[in-house]
């Protein structure tokens, strides 16, 4: 779940640099988002909590070490989202729509999820990403270097 993941705090790592609403290009399919990252437990775990609202070409990509079934919820969460779920190889396969303090979570069908990307409903659509679009891990795995966190602990080139 969103808030979900409890795990080793490994954001106590020497030199890491936590999530300050910094964003980083990326890229999904043809359309280019700026995005905050979620990749450290504490991170994933608050995710867009309490905030009031978010641009449309903004989002928040949670970042996990391994792709595996997700489920997210929308505790603290005051803004309307489209949840979208990647893959391992980066290619988008499912869209959910989760509302506003909604605790029941969102369950991916896959098994195989280690990209979630947050938007703001109807995002996906309007922006014309569509199942099957891809992100490149080359650059998940810049944006990881520039956090200063090892793309190989995601198990990332």
């Amino acid at each position: 779940m969103h808030g979900c993941k409890q795990g080793p705090t490994d954001d106590k790592l020497p030199g890491f640099i936590e999530s300050t609403n910094e964003y980083f290009d990326l890229t999904v399919g043809k359309v280019r988002l700026q995005v905050e990252v979620a990749a450290l437990p504490r991170e994933r775990e608050k995710g867009l909590m309490f905030r009031q609202s978010m641009d449309d070409s903004k989002g928040m990509i949670f970042i996990f070490k391994n792709g595996t079934k997700q489920r997210f919820w929308m505790k603290n969460t005051r803004i309307p989202l489209d949840i979208g779920y990647f893959s391992s190889n980066g290619s988008l396969v499912e869209i959910h729509k989760a509302k506003p303090h909604d605790l029941s979570g969102v369950p991916s069908r896959s098994r195989d999820v280690q990209f979630v990307l947050e938007l703001n409903k109807d995002a996906y659509k309007k922006l014309g990403i569509q199942l099957g679009d891809r992100i490149d891990l080359k650059l998940i795995s810049e944006i990881l270097r520039k956090r200063r966190l090892q793309p190989s602990d995601y198990n990332l080139p």
